[in-house]
Formats: structure tokens, C-alpha cells, sequence
């Protein structure tokens, strides 16, 4: 090192985000003027170059777990931190399956002719640069970056300390399968430091960044909201409940909530309240089948008296996200009670009824206000991938551009074209 590079000051927070995010979108500009085609391209050889760099991939992520271990992950934590092969196949099918889906771009949303002649229509582009901060899932790296690629959008990544090197590593070879196939290396960008200053610039960074996407806990996602001055798309909690109505057929509803919870618990979708119709018969069934699971439950005094095995829940229960196997469970008396609980406590993620009762079910349709509402499915469906649309960057909570598993048509916006033949205005 020089002795004038060594008496340089280091590069702040801000001009280092300002650098990378210019640089992203000189890319950005690139990439939308590629073809529906070459996009696609390019991300079948990024999928390609991940399972090629499974080694590389691998080795890096068990660093990280041994890193995380040693520094007291949570059981949940590391879980959704871990890769094996069948994971790392499972990121790079995800990525392939992107190229194969619909461009949104350019897609004529509607178009109308004024009596005047002018003929408008409001077509979909991309958004821009997009900054996306996560948590734990290094899988986050490379769904991110296909959806983002495949809008059109350039993205500068900041994904946690705890998956430092698995999200080098999935993007060092995801890069090299983009920039064989002619998309600039700088449209997809990962932050180079931890320094958590950097995420602060990336919130302030207005003009730079057309939009933030935060995936991870409460914390992260209340610091983004409260310190963000680029717009966000929110993932809040996922508080997700399953009401068991008393129409609900036994062999289902015990199958269902067994699911909702105990498939994966670390995940979003994964239900965090059961709520018991006191009329369904088969409420203490449905209570065993979870105990017999390794499942710990939490109810009030009704749900304690099915099995003595339940513990007393708190007032702090009924709004946790526990992402492990911990259960709340509570007995309601009705349709009308069950929705009151709901509107006091979800996340507005998703919420189920099982029931074989429709009217009961169209009411819960329309009654529960959130990003997705089901009948008679587990809740683990909340999936940007079994909804058919690829691989997700989120399940978005909130109410305004886009709600529930944002995939490609919420990585857009539109833009108005009119097409006139000479026309002024009077």
C-alpha cells in the first residue's frame, strides 16, 4: 500500500452506497433495454453457474453455521440458515423457473381513447434500483436477484452477518452466470461491509434508490420504517392464525393444523394461533395431535382445560411470532369471536378458517383484512412458489402497491403513454 493510500480517509457509509447504487443504475439502464429473451437467458445461466459453485456454496455455508452456533442461534435460526444439496437444487431451480415465467414489462395494463382522439395506455416498467436488507436466509440472495433481473430492475443486496459467506459465495456465482449472458456485473450488487451505518445510508439514500424491501424480524423491519426516506415495501410478522370452525371436518382439521404448524415452524406462513370453535368435537384431537409432535401449546383457561399438558398463556403470546414449535391456542365461541380475535391480533398475513360451512367461509373471506385470506389449506401455503408465481422477495403486509408474495408484477410500476395525432389543448 502507498503511502497516499494508506493517509486516504475511508470511504463513508454514504459515498459507498451512493458509489453502488450509481453504478447500479448506469446497469439498470442496461438490463431494460435487454430483450424478454436474454433476460431469460441469463438467469438459466445463473442457475446453472449456482449448482456449479455447489462446493464453493456449501463449504461457505457451513462456516456460517458453525459461526452461528458458536454464537447461540436459535434452533429456528439455523434452520433457516442451512444449505445442503437439496436446498442449494431447490435456489437454483427457483431462479430457473423465474426465466421461465411471463415478463411483466411492457404489459399493456389498460388503454382507453378520449373523445379528443388521444389514445392513453398504462403499461408496465420497472422500478428501478431496489435495495433489499435481510436476515438468516442466504436463499434470499438468489430469489432476489432473479426477480429483480427478470423486472428489468437492478438490486443492491445487504443480507446479514450470520450469512456472510453463503451470500458471497450464491452471489460470486450467480454474477458470473448473469455476465456470460451480457447483464452488467453492477446490476446485481451485494453491500461489501456489515458496518450496520450502511443499511442507515441505504434508508436515506432518496433519488439513488427507488425502493427498500426488508426481510427479517420486527426490529429490522421497525427500523427500516421508522428511518427509511425511500419508499418500502413491508414484511411485517407473520401472526397467522387457523380457526377450526365447528362445521369443520375432524380428519381435516386435525390434518391441516398439524401442518400449519409443524412442517417447517421457521417460517412466515407457519400458523402461530389455533383458535377452537367451543362446538367442534374433536378440539382435544386436534390439541394431541400437536403435544404428540413436540409441539408446546399456550392457551387461555378453556383451551388448558382440553389437556393438562397446555401452559398458561400470557397477553404477550397471542401477538408473538414464535417461528418455533410453540403454539398459542385459544377457544372461541363462534364465527363472530374468532373474527374479533383475528382483528385484534394478526400480523395481516394470512389467516385460515376449516370448515365445511361456505357461508361461514365467504364471511371469513371478506372479513379478514389480510395480505391472504384461506378456506380449508394450511397456512404453509403462503409461498410466492405454490401460488405459481416463482420465487418471492416477500409477503408484503401492507395495503399500498402490492400485498401478499410480491414476485414479478410487484417489482414494476407503470408509466402513462399517449399517443396523439396533432392535438392542443383548448
Amino acid at each position: 500500500m502507498t503511502a497516499e493510500a494508506a493517509a486516504a480517509p475511508a470511504e463513508t457509509p454514504e459515498k459507498l452506497v451512493a458509489r453502488l447504487a450509481r453504478a447500479g443504475r448506469a446497469a439498470q439502464r442496461v438490463l431494460a433495454r435487454m430483450s424478454d429473451g436474454d433476460k431469460a437467458k441469463a438467469l438459466r445461466h445463473a442457475a446453472q453457474a449456482l449448482r456449479d459453485a455447489e462446493g464453493e456454496v456449501l463449504a461457505a455455508n457451513a462456516r456460517d453455521m458453525e459461526a452461528g452456533a458458536a454464537r447461540g442461534l436459535s434452533a429456528a435460526m439455523l434452520d433457516r440458515l442451512r444449505l445442503d444439496h437439496a436446498r442449494l437444487a431447490g435456489i437454483a431451480d427457483a431462479v430457473y423457473a423465474v426465466a421461465g415465467l411471463p415478463d411483466p414489462v411492457g404489459e399493456v395494463i389498460d388503454r382507453r381513447q378520449r373523445p379528443n382522439g388521444l389514445e392513453l395506455s398504462r403499461v408496465r416498467v420497472p422500478i428501478g434500483l431496489i435495495g433489499i436488507v435481510y436476515e438468516s436466509r442466504p436463499n434470499v440472495t438468489a430469489d432476489a436477484a432473479a426477480l429483480c433481473v427478470r423486472a428489468g430492475n437492478a438490486v443492491l443486496l445487504r443480507g446479514g452477518s450470520e450469512a456472510i459467506h453463503s451470500n458471497r459465495a450464491i452471489h460470486a456465482a450467480l454474477v458470473k452466470g448473469l455476465a456470460e449472458a451480457g447483464v452488467p456485473a453492477d446490476a446485481v450488487q451485494l453491500m461489501p461491509t456489515q458496518d450496520r451505518a450502511a443499511v442507515g445510508a441505504m434508508l436515506q439514500a432518496t433519488g439513488l434508490i427507488d425502493m427498500i424491501v426488508p426481510r427479517g424480524g420486527k426490529s429490522l423491519v421497525a427500523r427500516v420504517q421508522a428511518d427509511a426516506r425511500v419508499p418500502v415495501l413491508a414484511h411485517l410478522d407473520g401472526i397467522c392464525h387457523t380457526y377450526i370452525h365447528s362445521a369443520a371436518d375432524p380428519d381435516m382439521a386435525r390434518a391441516v393444523a398439524l401442518n400449519a404448524k409443524m412442517r417447517r415452524t421457521g417460517i412466515c406462513g407457519a400458523m402461530e394461533t389455533l383458535l377452537l370453535d367451543a362446538q367442534f368435537p374433536a378440539c382435544a384431537a386436534v390439541v394431541a395431535d400437536l403435544i404428540a409432535e413436540g409441539c408446546e401449546l399456550r392457551g387461555d383457561a378453556r383451551a388448558q382445560a382440553l389437556d393438562p399438558r397446555i401452559l398458561p398463556a400470557t397477553d404477550e403470546d397471542w401477538d408473538t411470532e414464535y417461528l418455533e414449535a410453540v403454539l398459542s391456542v385459544a377457544v372461541v365461541d363462534g364465527l363472530d369471536a374468532a373474527l374479533d380475535h383475528i382483528a385484534r391480533h394478526s400480523s395481516g398475513h394470512t389467516d385460515a378458517i376449516v370448515t365445511n360451512d361456505m357461508a361461514a367461509a365467504e364471511r371469513f373471506l371478506n372479513e379478514v383484512d389480510s395480505a391472504i385470506v384461506m378456506v380449508n389449506a394450511s397456512t404453509q401455503f403462503a409461498d410466492g412458489g405454490e401460488f405459481g408465481l416463482g420465487a418471492e422477495i416477500g409477503i408484503a403486509t401492507g395495503r399500498i402497491h402490492a400485498r401478499g408474495p410480491v414476485a414479478l408484477e410487484g417489482l414494476t410500476t407503470y408509466k402513462w403513454q399517449v399517443r396523439g395525432h396533432g392535438q392542443t389543448r383548448p
